[in-house]
């Protein structure tokens, strides 16, 4: 633990002009007497550590000195490829692992570039989660996450279906790869022959085992992603309404649920009538799905079919006018 610190502090040294005690204790997370320590240790040991004294006192390195010990271990190799989600990296345990590797490329670059890790930070930062809710991090992801890593065979129990009608059954998967969309955590795995995607706040259980499986080399996480992304959009589309939409209300359709197909259904639509509307055919989820998301809409929409939906917007329609009559 503390040779661990010594080459932190060493580094942390390396990669910039001088560092006063207080700094020192902050980025190693210790007292500023451990700090003076371990200087004391660095110097006996042949590493010109300089303290100066005073209110603008501090220690840096004399002579240009340089360390050599700035390869990065794999797990920090790999963690700073994921640098840019910092929240990804702290639920999966590795934000300690990104914070030495990034070191360990500050201190190997020129004195004239260290400054470009802040500066890139203080510019562009990645908010995964999605607006109005609040992302939990599930338990069992450190686990699972050190599993993917690792090339691990994952025996798990899963729990599929909510309230009463939630069932659980075990699972022995290969863990392929780990996505992060809107907030939520999914597991791309192979489950014997297939692969499929399990959300990481549904396992109830999950233990690594000692054996490791044989990754098949040519699997291609972003692209498996999007096809059964898009393939689960599809799937919640069973069933179709008939609406007449205005100009204004065409470009919001969008934003009142699937974007994919309300783009697709505004493609095939003929041209506007004499009113400006345009008459189309919008895949849905269900009828009481379509209720709540084209109310929205308001008079920028106008259900034709099925005659069921249209006689729910009929009745809305007339509780508002007696409401605001």
């Amino acid at each position: 633990m503390r040779a661990a610190r010594l080459i932190k502090m060493v580094l942390l040294l390396q990669s910039r002009p001088a560092m006063t005690a207080a700094e020192l204790a902050a980025e190693l997370e210790v007292s500023e007497r451990t700090v003076t320590r371990d200087a004391q240790a660095l110097s006996e040991a042949g590493v010109p550590v300089y303290a100066e004294r005073g209110r603008a006192g501090g220690y840096r390195l004399v002579g240009g000195y340089r360390t050599r010990l700035t390869g990065l271990a794999r797990d920090e190799a790999e963690a700073l490829f994921l640098s840019g989600l910092p929240s990804a990296l702290r639920e999966m345990g590795l934000e300690d692992a990104a914070s030495a590797a990034r070191l360990k490329v500050s201190a190997a670059l020129l004195p004239s570039l260290r400054d470009a890790s802040t500066s890139a930070a203080r510019r562009f930062h990645l908010d995964a989660p999605s607006w109005y809710s609040e992302p939990e991090t599930p338990e069992l992801l450190p686990v699972i996450a050190d599993a993917v890593w690792d090339d691990r065979v994952l025996r798990a129990r899963y729990r599929k279906g909510r309230g009463g009608q939630a069932t659980e059954a075990a699972r022995e998967l290969a863990p392929y790869g780990l996505v992060l969309k809107a907030g939520i955590w999914y597991l791309c795995a192979r489950a014997g022959e297939d692969f499929r995607v399990y959300r990481i706040d549904r396992f109830t259980a999950v233990e690594a085992a000692e054996e490791r499986f044989e990754r098949d080399e040519t699997f291609d996480l972003p692209g498996f992603w999007e096809e059964r992304a898009a393939s689960f959009a599809r799937s919640l589309l069973r069933t179709e309404v008939t609406v007449r939409v205005s100009e204004r209300g065409a470009r919001q359709l969008a934003y009142t649920g699937d974007r994919a197909a309300a783009a697709a259904a505004l493609a095939e639509a003929p041209e506007p009538g004499p009113d400006g509307r345009r008459t189309l055919t919008l895949p849905v989820e269900s009828l009481d799905v379509a209720y709540g998301q084209l109310l929205a809409l308001g008079p920028e929409l106008e259900v034709v079919a099925p005659e069921e939906l249209r006689v729910r917007f009929t009745e809305a329609a007339e509780r508002l006018h007696e409401m605001y009559r």
